[in-house]
């Protein structure tokens, strides 16, 4: 079922439970199993959680669809801790999406008619899955499901560090820790172990564990927990006496004591209720003997013919982890840090930007490369490169004229240094001036995405009050064009994806129809561009959003206007030029 590189999704926000999921990975010396969370409430966001002494961070998504294809590799296990209102939906949705072979449902109480249905779906696509109302499954020094094993100490007196030789299987968890300290202590530890689940439908049942434990040729001997109601473990019976098991089985079922009551009981979560002979522990336990299981006399000799049987094996004793005490004590003495950074790292030979050194950036010779790894940890294809080299050109300057270049420039003549007189400038930026790209983005955005027509977007922003931003030009018309947007249209030729583009362009010959100077502007046109351009370098509708709600699409405005007011300021220190002071006839007094 789980092997060393088994990747987990985490169903629900259960950030205790995937970092002891994460310990116990540190503990086994293997790779961080915790891939990322389903939060359907939230928008892609990060957790940091601690592997070893380190921190780590693990993403969130909101849906299945939107785990990212690099992440997908590793990805064959779901830890679903949704609700037993939400489970069956989670869990058909997880496997219609094809990224697993192994689910484990926690919920308990799902409705028997939700169960049966995912029972005939899995006929289809053959998963093993574990559950409702599980709460454990773990394999030895591979892989831990939830919160399975209890705490750190309790792993390392079980052994469950490492791998043995012995296979456990319960209906319920509820005697799991114990069983598994026994185990440990008897033998050379436990293998694989599962809780099948304690509801009345389980979808694995045991022979079907069965049958996985019979391919493992690490597993030796099997324990078995069995309990009242329902003929699973009389089917085992069956198959043992068939030779189709063909390792030592010590098997008991509980809650002989029922027996000894006159009236009908029902028997914890389970639901369990037991009334015919065949499905008492009495019974099944005669069965399970009469097939030459190995079945104590009483629960208290259970621990005896675990040893026993496992003496008769001559397996030799694993060899110890001594290191392990050392990986307990890291864990024991970690600090939260006090930053995160995703984007660049000091600490090498050579500075990295997003995971690359520096001097691979060399290759492009392109500012715009960079651009893209720091802001959108993304490398850009070539057209992209082209574009953002050209939008930094064209947003450079616009004259000394406007507000941002005014004030930078009335800074610098009254003698302040070149960053004072910078901040002065970027301070003017937004909402009125420069600050269209972003409003642009996020209304054509949702234009696009919720696919309506051009006509109800210009309806709808009429209606709400709103001016379209990105739409309208002071001086430019129909008939005076923009060079800059000129420019830009050549250059969109080359994107494979123009949607948002040419959304903005039938939105702009209805506005033309009203007025000549009401056309796609510069910043309309470097927004919709950059709409295309992030849905072409695989972000979806929601982190598009996000990075127009950070301001990075306004950021670009911000970068290249930067290099202007930066001319204008030591234009005005090489003149020389003296404290300005507005003339009397550009104020009107009254």
């Amino acid at each position: 079922m789980f092997t060393k590189k088994s990747g987990a999704i985490i169903y629900g926000m259960q950030i205790k439970s995937a970092q002891q999921m994460l310990d116990f990975d540190y503990l086994c010396g293997r790779d961080p199993s915790v891939i990322a969370f389903i939060n359907e409430w939230k928008n892609k966001t990060y957790h940091k959680l601690f592997f070893g002494k380190n921190e780590v961070l693990i993403p969130s998504f909101p849906n299945f669809e939107a785990i990212p294809e690099y992440l997908h590799k590793n990805i064959d296990t779901l830890v679903n801790f949704a609700s037993f209102r939400s489970a069956t939906n989670s869990t058909k949705q997880a496997m219609t999406s094809g990224l697993f072979k192994n689910i484990v449902i926690i919920a308990e109480g799902i409705p028997e008619r939700e169960t049966r249905e995912i029972i005939g779906l899995n006929k289809e696509y053959n998963l093993n899955i574990i559950g409702p109302a599980t709460v454990w499954a773990m394999e030895a020094w591979v892989f831990r499901a939830g919160n399975t094993g209890g705490a750190l100490e309790n792993i390392i007196d079980s052994k469950l560090y490492r791998s043995g030789n012995v296979w456990f299987v319960s209906k319920s968890g509820w005697m799991s820790n114990e069983l598994r300290r026994v185990i440990s202590d008897r033998t050379n530890g436990t293998s694989l172990s599962i809780a099948l689940g304690g509801d009345k439908y389980n979808i694995m049942q045991f022979q079907d564990a069965m049958k996985i434990m019979q391919e493992r040729e690490e597993v030796k001997m099997i324990v078995m927990l069995g309990e009242v109601w329902g003929r699973d473990e009389l089917i085992i019976a069956e198959m043992i006496q068939n030779w189709e098991i063909r390792k030592p089985v010590v098997a008991w079922c509980i809650w002989t004591i029922w027996e000894q009551i006159s009236w009908e009981v029902q028997f914890g979560h389970a639901w369990a209720k037991s009334n015919q002979d065949e499905e008492t522990a009495s019974y099944k336990n005669i069965a399970l003997k009469n097939a030459w299981a190995i079945v104590p006399e009483s629960f208290m000799d259970f621990w005896e013919k675990i040893q026993t049987t496992f003496e008769k094996l001559n397996i030799e004793s694993s060899d110890e982890n001594n290191n392990i005490l050392h990986k307990l004590e890291h864990i024991e003495n970690r600090k939260k840090t006090l930053f995160t950074s995703t984007i660049s790292d000091e600490r090498g030979e050579e500075l990295s930007y997003n995971k690359k050194s520096i001097s691979s950036y060399t290759d492009s010779w392109s500012f715009a490369n960079v651009i893209g790894n720091l802001w959108l940890k993304k490398d850009l294809p070539d057209y992209g490169l082209e574009f953002i080299n050209t939008i930094l050109i064209l947003l450079a300057d616009h004259g000394p004229a406007v507000s941002g270049a005014n004030n930078a420039i009335v800074t610098a003549r009254a003698g302040n240094d070149l960053k004072s007189s910078l901040i002065a400038g970027l301070t003017t930026i937004w909402p009125r001036f420069g600050g269209a790209i972003d409003w642009a983005a996020k209304e054509f955005s949702k234009g696009v995405y919720h696919n309506i027509s051009a006509q109800e977007f210009v309806e709808q922003m009429k209606i709400n009050g709103k001016n379209i931003p990105g739409i309208w030009h002071k001086v430019k018309s129909k008939f005076n064009p923009d060079k800059r947007c000129e420019i830009l249209w050549e250059i969109s030729k080359k994107f494979p994806n123009n949607k948002h583009l040419q959304f903005a362009l039938a939105v702009e010959e209805i506005t033309l129809e009203k007025k000549c100077n009401l056309i796609l502007n510069v910043d309309g046109m470097i927004a919709v561009m950059l709409l295309d351009l992030f849905e072409d370098i695989w972000m979806d509708y929601s982190e598009t959003q996000e990075y127009i709600d950070a301001g990075i699409f306004n950021a670009f405005f911000i970068l290249a206007r930067t290099v202007g007011f930066i001319g204008h300021i030591v234009d005005q220190k090489r003149l020389k030029e003296p404290l300005h002071r507005t003339p009397w006839d550009d104020i009107l007094y009254e």
